[in-house]
């Protein structure tokens, strides 16, 4: 044993001398390797699939990847670090040295080498000091990805548990304790739901009832004995292993090199091109070994288990507890979308039903009502019939009817449900993942600052050193900052300007090509004026939208970078604020216009506003703008969901994946070696690299906008909203299984804040619905009309209540038709949908009295929708408490056993040193009075 110490320790120094020498000079053979050659079959096997070193015992738990340039035949095939290497290292000395010959040669060498040179200076420094905190380390340069080191780092057993006393890692100990289950009538009812729901469920051992359960503690090197230690190899799994090795990679600093301080610069300089934990096997194929992640594909990323419940235990398992907590909001998001589509498709057929029942309606498609409207625009437009705006009426009909204002109370309580079912569930799985005791604060300690703010840090610092011989430890202040604060500020007013700016543009274009098609001489283009234009303008809407959805991303990503935020916390917040609202303004800009402000800007006949004196602006058809926000809406949600969130997703990684290998491969790879089986971090290598959870949550939370803010005018989001996310779980659940690398497995107890986020778009939701159904549809006016103005209490006569008289001598110059014979007969009068006085009036066109008083009544419902909504969602989040009666049962009995556990130990250990005393004091007694011998 003795032996073995002294061999580790010399080793240990062997690996750090070879790191100092210059190891491009250095060639080693395969068959050089002593260890390789006494492996078994199995251990090859698993040593050929890159998940261990080359002994085939020690697992890889993180892979740094570096570019390498071949300039010799020399070169090594893999270094490794162990005596005999470290000998043929001393035996062969440094390499050839350069023709002495040729000075240009060794100038051009030493030029084109020297930023190479300084790259391989700071890895080896920077691998040093990681061999120093305890890791271990392999290098493999000469493999299938030519152009690619790679090295692999092994995090010993005692590395694994200083890091993880480090973090306060919960880890199971070897009390456990059964968890109670319900009794009575109630443990009935969970019975019958559990078989009947029993085809739903994954074939995962996560998701199978267990009565007991591991007491958990803190991980503790002294209090070894609490925990079950019988097999160290997997007393930290996989996932544990990685996140340990990444937390010393952030503290491990590189300070000899100007300017490296840790990993992430070194990445962020090119020293190391990438950082990644490896995958656990392959996904799919003959040879793929029984793991998590085959596993994970077969019962989760695959389309057809859609309609099983995600294995949410296994994926945090797997990817860690911030991807867990994803992918549970959104199952339990998608669940709820189940009764607010039903509710909504509910809402749609009872409109188809009553739709021949309407009486405005039906007047509006009477042609014997014979009522001559206005012309829609200046000169080329005509005056028309009320009657060709039938199927507009009766298509309105089936998104605005009463049922309209059911839904939006309806949607709001379900929004309020939403955030209670989620928080509760949220504390069910702190509970089962034992996150109970974890605190934000202490995760707060452990995060590192930036990179690019301990650069920041070390610029000012050295600014600062000729003026005081001990400069004090710098920091970036408010002063410091304000340049970036002001560009944010100007950059965030600019990109909302742009926005602004591309809807006034479509305005424009409709106003343009309304006028342009009502001059076409072809009479099917004439009839289908209006239909061409919305539709039109709502694709060029959702592709601007698309496109500067990019744009705002990578903007919001700049001015993040300017701040220079400390941690990666306050980066990650930062970044989401900025694009959340200018992907917020971006997507509901379009739709706001639509409901709030067209047909309210126009003026009247004979006074109509104009923009840039020849642009007349538009105006809302007899039904109203409700239908043009519906085909606006359905054609940005359906757009955005089947083209950005899914077609992007599932085309982009494959794309970048592909150039990747097409790039690697170029000129390098001989013919036979297309067929050899790439090693695991090879293969891991030509994934595309994590990002955050940023984007999957933006995408969710805008749908969330659209299911909530506008669901008074497309009853039908919340059903385009699920079926897009029963394809979204499992297309995510696939990119994350096999188009990823393995992302770094991170701590949370909660999604942070996308949760407020989630509360202020329904908060939001509840005021714009009041707006949308006061102002936008016509529902207030119909109530005001039947209850105060209609001589039978009915609605006959609406129509023409609603609609203003004037006379069609009184238009501006240039302004009247140029074919006022369009209709076949001489008009005089016509009408247009206004409050207003007759031309025949005291004050004519003046606004009426009717007016003020369906404005009143749209103020007033507005104020009472708002206030009683609002009133009743927060008693629903009074009533429901946050945290389950059960779970905060068990959380409470496992600090009660877990105090009786710790009393037990220090009584033992009371117990132990008393006995010790005793027999100490026993034995002292017993040589006291042992007579002397005389001799």
């Amino acid at each position: 044993m003795k032996n073995e110490q002294n061999y580790s320790i010399i080793n240990k120094e062997q690996q750090v001398i070879v790191s100092i020498k210059s190891i491009d000079d250095i060639g080693y053979d395969l068959q050089d390797s002593m260890l390789l050659k006494a492996l078994s079959p199995e251990e090859n096997t698993h040593c050929r699939r890159g998940l261990y070193f080359q002994d085939g015992k020690r697992r890889v738990d993180y892979i740094l990847t570096y570019q390498i340039k071949k300039t010799s035949s020399s070169r090594r095939h893999t270094i490794h670090l162990i005596d005999n290497a470290f000998t043929r290292t001393l035996r062969r000395g440094r390499g050839p040295p350069l023709p002495k010959n040729d000075p240009e040669a060794g100038s051009r060498a030493h030029n084109m080498n020297h930023h190479d040179d300084d790259k391989c200076l700071r890895r080896e420094e920077f691998e040093i000091n990681l061999m120093e905190m305890g890791l271990e380390l392999e290098r493999e340069e000469e493999t299938k990805t030519p152009g690619v080191g790679f090295v692999k780092i092994h995090a010993p057993w005692g590395v694994l548990c200083r890091e993880a006393e480090f973090m306060k890692m919960k880890m199971p100990t070897k009390k456990v304790y059964e968890v109670k289950q319900s009794r009575g009538v109630l443990e009935k009812i969970t019975t019958f739901v559990t078989k009947l729901t029993d085809p739903l469920h994954p074939n995962v051992d996560e998701h199978k009832i267990h009565n007991v359960k591991h007491l958990s503690y803190p991980f503790s090197r002294e209090k070894q004995h609490l925990f079950d230690l019988s097999d160290r190899d997997s007393f930290f799994d996989s996932k544990t292993r990685s996140s340990l090795v990444f937390e010393v990679l952030k503290r491990t600093k590189c300070t000899k090199a100007t300017f490296s301080m840790g990993i992430t610069s070194l990445l962020g300089s090119g020293v190391y091109t990438a950082a990644y934990p490896l995958h656990d096997g392959d996904v799919a194929g003959e040879s793929a070994e029984p793991n998590d992640r085959k596993l994970l594909y077969e019962e989760w990323a695959s389309y057809s288990v859609f309609y099983k419940y995600q294995p949410v235990g296994l994926i945090r398992k797997y990817f860690g507890e911030k991807i867990g907590l994803y992918f549970a909001w959104l199952g339990v998001y998608t669940q709820m979308l189940i009764p607010a589509s039903l509710v909504g498709v509910f809402v749609f057929l009872y409109g188809c039903v009553t739709v021949d029942d309407d009486i405005p309606s039906m007047e509006i498609c009477d042609p014997r009502k014979n009522v001559t409207m206005c012309p829609l625009c200046d000169r080329v437009c005509s005056y028309w019939n009320l009657s060709t705006a039938c199927g507009t009426a009766r298509a309105s009909h089936l998104f605005d009817n009463p049922a309209t204002v059911f839904f939006s109370v309806f949607m709001a309580l379900w929004a309020a449900f939403f955030m209670e079912h989620w928080k509760r569930r949220q504390m069910c799985l702190n509970y089962e993942w034992d996150l109970t005791g974890f605190e934000e604060e202490e995760e707060a300690l452990k995060d590192h600052p930036r990179a690019e703010y301990e650069f920041r840090v070390m610029q000012k610092s050295l600014k600062k050193e000729h003026r005081s011989p001990k400069p004090e430890k710098e920091k970036l202040t408010f002063k410091d900052r304000f340049p970036a604060y002001m560009t944010n500020f100007i950059m965030m007013l600019l990109m909302i300007g742009v926005t602004f700016a591309i809807v006034f543009g479509v305005i424009l274009y409709r106003i343009s090509t309304k006028a342009a098609l009502a001059m076409s001489s072809n009479p099917m283009t004439r009839s289908n004026v209006k239909l061409t234009v919305k539709t039109t303008a709502a694709i060029i809407n959702l592709v601007v939208i698309l496109i500067l959805d990019e744009v705002y991303s990578a903007v919001a990503r700049w001015l993040t970078i300017l701040e220079v935020p400390k941690t990666d916390k306050s980066f990650e917040e930062r970044l989401i604020f900025k694009t959340f609202i200018l992907k917020f303004v971006n997507a509901f800009t379009p739709i706001i216009y639509i409901a709030f402000f067209r047909g309210r800007l126009g003026g009247r006949p004979g006074s109509y506003l104009y923009v840039f004196e020849s642009y007349r602006m538009e105006e809302c058809t007899q039904g109203g703008c409700l239908m043009e926000l519906c085909i606006q809406l359905s054609i940005t949600m359906l757009g955005k969901q089947l083209i950005q969130n899914n077609l992007f997703e599932i085309g982009i990684p494959k794309l970048k994946k592909l150039i990747r290998f097409i790039k690697s491969k170029r000129g390098s790879f001989q013919e036979e070696e297309y067929e050899k089986k790439l090693q695991r971090y090879e293969t891991d290598y030509f994934l595309e690299p994590f990002v955050g959870l940023t984007p999957e949550y933006m995408e969710m939370i805008i749908q969330f906008g659209f299911v909530t803010l506008f669901v008074a005018s497309f009853p039908l989001a919340p059903l385009f909203a699920l079926l897009n996310n029963i394809i979204e779980i499992r297309l995510d659940a696939k990119k994350f299984v096999a188009e990823l690398r393995r992302p770094v497995a991170a701590r949370a107890k909660d999604i942070g804040i996308w949760y407020n986020l989630l509360r202020g778009v329904a908060k939001v939701a509840v005021i714009v619905n009041a707006f949308v159904i006061s102002f936008t549809s016509d529902f207030i006016p119909r109530l005001v009309y039947q209850y105060m103005y209609s001589p039978d209490g009915s609605m006959h006569g609406f129509v023409n209540h609603t609609l203003s008289y004037f006379n069609v001598s009184h238009f501006q110059n240039s302004t009247s038709p140029l074919e006022p014979l369009y209709l076949g007969f001489h008009v005089d009068i016509c009408r247009y949908k206004d409050y207003r006085e007759p031309p025949w009036s005291p004050t004519p066109y003046e606004i009426s009295k009717q007016f003020w008083t369906v404005l009143a009544a749209r103020l007033a419902f507005v104020i009472v929708f708002q206030n009683v909504v609002m009133l009743m969602s927060d008693v629903v989040d009074w009533i429901i408490p946050d945290i389950p009666k059960d779970i905060s049962l068990q959380i409470h009995k496992e600090k009660v056993l877990m105090m009786d556990l710790f009393m037990k130990e220090e009584q033992g250990k009371t117990q132990r040193a008393e006995s010790g005393f005793k027999e100490s004091l026993t034995r002292s007694r017993s040589v006291s009075h042992t007579p002397y011998k005389n001799y």
